[in-house]
């Protein structure tokens, strides 16, 4: 076959874009040319090109720095790669009008056009290759320019900083000793008006000492009035108290005088009560029942001589016995003798005795159980009773009162206010009997005594209850609850009393008269919540005192308490009673009187002249 020639014809221009470049273009006018035909390819073609240039092709000019310093990077994925040559395969740059067949010249002619483009193409490479290598070396030079001047004025600021710190540093020395100065200056002042004040202090001192020693003169002057002022009053006291003792030793001679009297006269009564009592035990001794209203039992006094008596009636309401009455009114009347004649000195007096009264009864409160604290307490209670200051009697009716009315304190300790008592009235025994009269008033069974109620002799039951010894608060009496706690905090201080002992000291009510009082009672209270209670809490604090000193004696009483008292409160069948009756019970069958209470004992080390006795001293 013969070959087939080709020949592509094409129009000069192509959507107005020339064919072949002119032969004198300068490499500007190339580079216009180019961005040209590539805006109007990309405004010509159907798709996006992949690689389309959104900037021009710019040569930089000149020193500028405001190029881009990273390097260029150029991503395309795959997808894109895709795209793009499928739209390089549609898209259509050249597109000529004719297809003709030409001879070998005309072939020719276009290979040598083409070499000539080529050629033209790599010596503009080569040109824009020398224009960016121009252009690095001008941006380079630039950068260094711009870092040298930048090192120029670090240096500048370093210098003018220094400059700033050497000033700040002068200025700082400058301050520095204007301050000394200032302090310098500010000392002295300073140091001048503290001399002119101290000064005027000394001044002012040496003018207030002799105020003073004028106003110590005028004062001892007053002080030298006052006291022969106070001597002849003390004086004036001193008589009256010695005129009111003298008739109060009168009144107590006159009264024993009546009391021998009385007895006298009583005595044949005494006889004839006994012959009856006897009467009264061989008639229940032989199945006679006792007489109506008569509930007590007789129990016959240890022979060591308790001074226990037989029952006798103080009328139909009253049962206690005749001595124990007597010894009650004995008592009582001093104790109001003693009232009369102090309500006689407070009145003559001009002085307030009340802060002797009030430090007596601070003294009391702060009893402890202690020996250190008892025989303190006590010295100082016995120092305020012989006190010239204040009368006695006032001293004395002081303390028996606040020392009774203190049972009631939840802080009492009864072991250690027994030990105090016991102390004082071995300096002044004319106390004890107000004591005990003191007792009397507030429990009638510390006496002991017990009233029958009975409807016809009382006008309420109030009435009773008042009659033995109820307290009436706005206008309310108390609850039983209430009367019962005193009348345990009573019976507890006076059973600690009768068990005290101190050693070389003689207790003026001790073990004898706890003893006459348990046989006074047995032999005359009837069994009930009242007595119960009484006998319960005396037995729990002395009842250790007396089983060391009457030993069988004393477990004879107890078969009484057992088999008699204790019997007729179970037969009451009261709810009432189970508590009382179970502790006594308790007491007698645990046998804990022969465990010493708690508190008997005081603590820490003995007393110094006088002590509570320890085991071995029984």
């Amino acid at each position: 076959m013969g070959a087939v020639k080709l020949e592509l014809r094409c129009p000069k221009k192509v959507d107005g874009i020339a064919v072949d470049p002119e032969p004198d273009w300068n490499f500007s006018t190339l580079l216009s040319e180019i961005n040209s035909l590539e805006e109007k390819l990309s405004v010509s073609s159907k798709f996006p090109l992949a690689f389309a240039k959104t900037k021009s092709r710019d040569i930089y000019h000149g020193k500028s720095i405001e190029r881009n310093s990273r390097a260029f990077i150029m991503r395309v994925s795959v997808d894109e790669m895709e795209e793009s040559s499928q739209s390089l395969t549609v898209a259509k740059r050249f597109h000529c009008d004719d297809i003709y067949l030409s001879d070998d010249s005309e072939d020719e002619s276009l290979f040598e056009l083409q070499s000539d483009l080529m050629n033209e193409v790599v010596a503009e490479e080569g040109a824009l290759y020398e224009v960016n290598y121009e252009h690095h070396i001008d941006i380079k030079e630039e950068i260094r320019i711009q870092v040298s001047a930048f090192e120029t004025d670090i240096i500048k600021e370093i210098e003018t900083s220094n400059s700033a710190f050497a000033r700040v540093e002068k200025y700082k020395e400058a301050r520095r000793e204007m301050d000394r100065k200032l302090d310098l200056q500010y000392q002295r002042k300073v140091a001048e008006a503290l001399d002119n004040h101290l000064t005027a202090v000394q001044r002012d001192h040496e003018l207030k000492s002799q105020i003073e020693e004028r106003r110590i003169r005028s004062d001892a002057a007053y002080e030298e009035a006052k006291r022969r002022e106070k001597a002849l009053q003390e004086e004036k006291l001193r008589q009256e108290k010695v005129k009111a003792e003298a008739e109060m030793q009168a009144k107590l001679r006159a009264e024993e005088a009546k009391r021998v009297a009385l007895e006298a006269e009583k005595k044949a009564a005494k006889e004839a009560a006994e012959r009856e009592a006897a009467e009264a035990s061989k008639r229940i001794a032989g199945g006679v029942p006792p007489l109506e209203g008569d509930s007590s039992e007789a129990v016959n006094a240890p022979p060591k001589g308790s001074g226990s008596k037989k029952p006798q009636l103080a009328g139909n309401l009253l049962r206690s016995a005749e001595n124990a009455l007597k010894l009650e009114e004995q008592r009582q009347q001093k104790l109001k003798e003693l009232d009369e004649v102090n309500k006689s000195l407070k009145s003559c007096s001009n002085e307030d005795f009340s802060s002797f009264e009030r430090h007596i009864g601070r003294l009391v409160r702060q009893i402890r159980g202690t020996r250190d604290n008892v025989s303190g307490k006590a010295s100082e209670i016995i120092k305020i009773l012989n006190n010239p200051r204040c009368p006695q009697s006032i001293s004395v009716a002081a303390f028996v009162k606040k020392v009774v009315s203190h049972c009631e304190a939840p802080d009492n300790a009864p072991f250690a206010s027994s030990y105090v008592i016991v102390l004082v009235t071995s300096q002044f025994p004319h106390a004890m009997d107000l004591l005990l009269a003191e007792f009397h008033g507030a429990c009638i069974y510390t006496v002991p005594k017990h009233i029958v109620y009975k409807k016809s002799e009382f006008e309420s039951k109030e009435a009773y209850y008042k009659a033995i010894g109820y307290r009436e608060n706005d206008g309310q009496i108390e609850s039983t609850n209430d009367y019962l706690k005193r009348l345990e905090s009573y019976m507890k201080l006076y059973g600690a009393l009768v068990q005290a002992e101190v050693n070389g000291i003689r207790n003026l009510h001790g073990l004898e008269a706890g003893w006459a009082w348990l046989a006074r009672f047995l032999n005359t209270a009837p069994a009930n919540m009242y007595t119960a209670v009484a006998l319960n809490t005396f037995l729990q604090m002395a009842g250790f005192g007396l089983f060391r000193k009457y030993k069988s004696q004393f477990n004879k009483i107890l078969e009484i308490i057992s088999g008699n008292f204790l019997s007729a409160l179970k037969a009451r069948e009261e709810p009432g009673l189970k508590p009382v009756i179970a502790e006594i019970q308790a007491y007698l069958e645990d046998k804990k009187f022969i465990i010493e209470p708690e508190g008997r004992s005081l603590q820490n080390y003995l007393l110094s002249s006088v002590m509570v006795p320890s085991e071995s001293d029984y």
